[in-house]
């Protein structure tokens, strides 16, 4: 028992180079907080004198630690910035496992991590993780039109669809940014909208205009609008449209009927991106207790081995909100199952 324990351990000793005392007061950050931020997410102790470490605990936190601290060192020395809200990021599961499989060499970055990177007007985004990047990938792909994301809350898809669809337009890949979403309550009814068609959608298209805001700038973005260049529209008001040369989202998707999502497919013109997010998890269709399944759900097996289009499916693990929600995501999923568990009920014999 106490042999396994010990092979299960290690011990690593670490150089972080080139010597420079400001990237090594940023690493560790203030009373040394992000290393023992770093410790208490990995089940470590880590030791310093100076630009030398050593860390010792699991093997596998060990690992991590080892990539995490190379890579974060190397990240400083770019420029980058360190609290506990980005260090949170890093230390995302998914990221973290990808680190370790390509870890990072000689103060360079790893080949796999954050080589993407979005310059727009306000900010650069770089996605999280590999489901992340990969998304990102695709949708900067020339070889795929139409791209899924699937996954839980807080999984980045809507944000890092709205960047994609940012950064095409600022390098003039697409003329126009569609940004579509159902009009669907959520458990609750709002009544009589006042205003005009955008006013009458703004509660649920607010999570794309967020983004928007934070990427470009609350001025551009009115102008934009105001000219016709980003449109924001139920997806009822597409019917008889044909949109090209356009960066197209379809936000919250799984709230779409059968009917619907094909209409929206079969919008798309020449010279335009697709970006279709949704969470199977979280349909909230007034009509299925009557049957009404979600189109989401219907569209996906009928189109995953259809050349231009990528299915990419994230996990409570590419969460990159705050750690609790990851927690949640993974409460909902297990007591899901252990319904569906219930509603099965044994098999006779």
């Amino acid at each position: 028992m106490s042999d396994d324990s010990a092979e299960s351990r290690s011990t690593k000793s670490l150089n972080l180079k080139p010597s420079d005392a400001g990237r090594l007061a940023t690493l560790c950050g203030p009373l040394d907080q992000n290393i023992r931020q770093l410790e208490q997410r990995l089940g470590i102790h880590i030791k310093n004198r100076g630009h030398d470490f050593q860390l010792e605990g699991p093997r596998d936190g060990v690992r991590k630690g080892e990539a995490l601290l190379t890579h974060l060192y190397a990240q400083i020395g770019g420029g980058a910035t360190l609290d506990p809200k980005t260090l949170h990021l890093y230390l995302q599961e998914a990221g973290v496992n990808e680190l370790v499989e390509a870890p990072a060499e000689n103060g360079k970055d790893s080949p796999n991590v954050n080589q993407v990177a979005l310059k727009l007007w306000q900010k650069t985004v770089r996605p999280r993780g590999p489901r992340q990047t990969q998304f990102v990938r695709d949708l900067l792909s020339e070889d795929i039109d139409v791209n899924f994301a699937i996954g839980p809350a807080g999984t980045g898809k809507t944000y890092l669809a709205v960047a994609c669809a940012v950064n095409a337009l600022a390098n003039d890949q697409v003329n126009r940014i569609f940004l579509v979403r159902p009009a669907v309550e959520v458990g609750e009814k709002l009544g009589f909208l006042p205003g005009d068609l955008t006013q009458k959608i703004d509660p649920y298209i607010q999570p794309l205009y967020d983004a928007l805001f934070e990427m470009i700038g609350n001025e551009r973005v009115e102008r934009l609008i105001d000219r016709k260049v980003i449109e924001i529209a139920p997806l009822a008001y597409m019917r008889g449209r044909t949109l090209n040369e356009a960066f197209i989202i379809l936000d919250e998707s799984q709230n779409t009927t059968i009917s619907q999502m094909k209409m929206f497919l079969t919008r798309i013109g020449f010279g335009s991106k697709v970006a279709i997010t949704g969470d199977l998890t979280q349909i909230d269709l007034t009509g299925r207790q009557h049957g009404q399944r979600s189109g989401l759900a219907h569209v996906l097996p009928l189109l995953k081995d259809i050349a231009g289009i990528h299915i990419t499916r994230f996990t409570s693990r590419d969460v990159v909100r705050h750690p609790i929600v990851q927690r949640i995501v993974d409460a909902y999923e297990r007591d899901e199952q252990q319904q569906q568990h219930r509603n099965d009920g044994p098999i006779e014999q």
